[in-house]
């Protein structure tokens, strides 16, 4: 089944080099394209395209007011943020806004096609930079600053999802956490994708940006790895 692909940048030569990248796979498909964020929230609606391809510096509706308004809507499609500037608070601001990955457009095309992929099929993907920025930015949060554990986003999990919680803000695949833990790959799926249902997430990056923030993980938890 081919992947519909939703465009978005204010430079016509750019969208047109991202456009004919991925047209270029044969399981991927250039549904449309848009130049502002205002256009990008009309189509992503009309389309109902499976990813879009986002800027952030846009006319009208910068691409995190568009990305944000994107997936607050029912059976949204996943969002790729890409841009040239790799900012703080681009990138903390892009993925609470809702997008699935960050990427730097100076990406390899092999890189942005894998990243279309992957985030077609819940998983996410951010640019080594980006993600380096994410962790910093917690590893130099001052411990008073933490929430504390009780907080009442977590009541609805059982122990071993809030456990698991905790592993995939490490950065441990569903293969490490099913090895750490001694249970099954299969059992460490069904207990993510609970945890999400439970808090209302998308993923697993918004899983590990919400996990931080209320204290339960911290960067380089013993026993883990990132």
């Amino acid at each position: 089944m081919s992947l519909n692909v939703l465009v978005v940048d204010d430079q016509g030569i750019v969208r047109a080099g991202f456009a004919a990248v991925i047209d270029a796979e044969e399981d991927m498909t250039v549904v449309g394209e848009a130049a502002d964020g205002a256009t990008a929230v009309r189509l992503a609606k009309e389309l109902a395209p499976d990813v879009i391809v986002m800027d952030v510096r846009m006319p009208e509706l910068d691409g995190i007011a568009a990305t944000r308004i994107i997936t607050g809507q029912e059976n949204a499609p996943r969002v790729i943020v890409l841009t040239t500037f790799d900012l703080d608070a681009y990138v903390f601001d892009a993925l609470r806004a809702g997008a699935s990955g960050f990427l730097l457009k100076d990406v390899h095309p092999s890189e942005l096609l894998r990243g279309i992929r992957e985030v077609a099929s819940g998983e996410n993907v951010l640019a080594p930079s980006a993600a380096r920025r994410l962790i910093g930015h917690y590893a130099n949060r001052p411990p008073a600053a933490l929430p504390a554990r009780n907080s009442p986003e977590l009541d609805s999990l059982t122990g071993s999802q809030l456990r698991v919680l905790t592993l995939v803000a490490a950065g441990l695949t569903n293969a490490e956490i099913a090895e750490q833990l001694g249970i099954a790959v299969g059992t460490v799926k069904s207990h993510v994708n609970a945890l999400l249902r439970k808090l209302g997430l998308r993923d697993r990056v918004h899983a590990t940006i919400l996990a931080y923030d209320l204290g339960l993980a911290h960067p380089n938890p013993p026993g883990t790895h990132l």
